[in-house]
């Protein structure tokens, strides 16, 4: 992914969005899965995807240029347990129209915490991809935090769930610390975007 990638508006409702035009692939995820420090990760940019100690802090659809043409779109996190029940919904109700709607929509890269993933949320998630026939890749994030055995065992366990729940679905860990499965990522995303892998070569240390 180009280091060129740059953020280009936000957006607090979908009917807002710009022309359903384009290639675009979304990232979601429960609140403090890490969504943006994938983002940056796979940019190569520190902080071209706000990034909070606090969770619940994306709360617009956030867009930004790859280039002309290709889009990378940061959902609303999920699963916020201290935003109101009525801002819950609000994002709830937003998240379904984009999935459901967004003909440019190319996929979704569902990010989850490697220690905790497919919650109850998640599977939503899921099922609504699944519903709408989204391409699904399933990002175990943090993996730094497991043993190499214990990101095995949850690998594992995750690609097994997947198997019933979303059998067409990816399944890979990420660490944005280690960069750890971001070659897996970029081939993922290479393959959606229908550009040469070269096109996602491995970026350098960000800055």
């Amino acid at each position: 992914m180009s280091a060129s990638a740059q953020f280009l508006c936000s957006y607090s409702s979908y009917a807002s969005l710009p022309f359903d035009d384009g290639l675009e692939v979304a990232f979601a995820g429960r609140s403090n899965a890490g969504k943006s420090s994938v983002l940056n990760a796979l940019c190569g940019r520190k902080a071209l995807a706000r990034i909070s100690s606090a969770p619940g802090k994306t709360r617009h659809i956030n867009i930004f240029g790859v280039d002309r043409q290709r889009k990378l779109v940061d959902l609303p996190g999920y699963g916020y347990a201290k935003a109101s029940e009525s801002e819950q919904r609000r994002w709830r109700r937003e998240i379904t129209r984009y999935v459901t709607e967004r003909k440019c929509l190319l996929g979704l890269v569902i990010v989850m915490d490697v220690r905790r993933p497919l919650r109850e949320t998640d599977r939503t998630m899921l099922a609504l991809c699944r519903a709408s026939k989204r391409r699904v890749h399933v990002l175990l994030n943090k993996s730094d935090k497991l043993n190499p055995s214990q990101r095995y065992a949850s690998l594992e366990k995750a690609r097994e769930n997947l198997s019933s729940l979303y059998p067409d679905a990816s399944c890979n860990y990420f660490s944005a610390l280690k960069r750890e499965g971001l070659a897996e990522l970029q081939r993922v995303l290479s393959a959606w975007f229908k550009v040469n892998s070269s096109d996602f070569r491995a970026l350098p240390p960000l800055k």
